[in-house]
């Protein structure tokens, strides 16, 4: 097992600014490749975990970044592989090489039955005649259809592409589903907070508009495998079902929030019909009547304070003060059940 290098792509989020990906592009000499990923995948093997010692993430990113641990937010259990395997000359691999490296088991790990596989290979990517793809949950793999004739063979082009554009498809689908994930857990929180609702809901609102306009992609290029590749990924996470889900419960709060404010103008201008009505009546008759005693002016506005007293005392009133004070606690209420 060889390192060939090791890249660092920087996927900030709004909980999290310093969040980034590392690839880490390794070969593996010999007929080892399985065994590779069952141990990476902690399966039931014997054999040490390829990814420690001088080859742990932290000894190889030291200094540079931290780790993160598997507890962390957005940690899988183990690192997401994509495997690349070709045949040698005399060996003919089936599609159940594909499931096996993108699953990292073997039928040890998982036994599979015949009756079975058609199923479980339903999602495989034909590239060409050459080489085919598998996309599954915790793992990716490409596998050639013919013997690899070494130097100068197609499949160094074929690895190239499965290092680069097609890596990318896969590195986007997952910060898809990191950004998604987080879009989520701020939407559950939404009526949470020391701001008022209004705030957080359109503070939400743009934090989604940033990631439709910077993120939600479902190609890559104008055609091709790797937009087929994001198109698996995105379907085995349900990221276009949940992303639509978040539009709309967004849509369903700014709904509320609507409602809320229209109230609470509402009875706004419902407390100023009801104050000024008298008082503006009052005022107007003693303008008619040309009467300019202070004492009079004074029993007017006595009288204008009464017939509002009395008003807000009626079901028209009553409506409007409730309307003022209790909106924004009715939604908080809603929202918390």
């Amino acid at each position: 097992m060889r390192l060939h290098g090791m890249e660092l792509l920087r996927t900030a989020t709004d909980r999290d600014r310093e969040r980034a990906l590392a690839v880490l592009h390794f070969t593996v000499e010999g007929p080892h490749l399985l065994g590779v990923l069952r141990a990476i995948g902690h399966r039931h093997t014997a054999a040490p975990d390829p990814l420690s010692g001088p080859l742990a993430p932290e000894i190889l990113l030291g200094g540079v970044v931290d780790a993160v641990s598997p507890q962390a937010p957005f940690a899988i259990a183990r690192p997401y592989t994509v495997a690349f395997m070709t045949p040698r000359e005399g060996e003919e691999p089936a599609d159940e090489w594909l499931w096996s490296l993108a699953s990292r088991s073997s039928a040890v790990d998982f036994p599979v039955r015949a009756e079975d596989l058609p199923g479980m290979l339903s999602d495989v990517v034909r590239i060409s005649a050459d080489w085919s793809a598998l996309v599954l949950r915790h793992g990716a793999a490409y596998v050639g259809h013919r013997p690899d004739r070494g130097d100068g063979d197609f499949y160094e082009f074929a690895a190239l592409h499965a290092r680069t554009v097609y890596l990318d498809a896969l590195l986007l689908g997952t910060v898809q589903r990191d950004h998604i994930n987080e879009l989520a857990d701020d939407l559950s929180e939404v009526f949470e907070g020391d701001t008022g609702l209004a705030r957080r809901v359109a503070a939400l609102e743009a934090r989604i508009a940033r990631f439709r306009s910077t993120y939600w992609r479902q190609h890559l290029t104008a055609h091709g495998p790797a937009n087929e590749l994001l198109v698996a990924y995105q379907a085995l996470h349900r990221l276009p079902a949940r992303f639509e889900a978040i539009l709309a419960e967004a849509a369903d709060y700014a709904r509320l929030v609507q409602t809320q404010e229209s109230q609470q103008i509402g009875g706004a201008l419902g407390v100023l019909t009801i104050l000024g009505l008298p008082l503006g009546t009052a005022l107007s008759i003693l303008q008619v009547l040309g009467d300019q005693s202070p004492w009079h002016l004074l029993l007017a506005l006595g009288a204008a304070f009464a017939a509002t007293g009395a008003a807000l005392t009626t079901r028209y009133g009553r409506l409007v003060l409730s309307s003022l004070r209790g909106s924004g606690r009715r939604v908080r209420r809603r929202g918390g059940g």
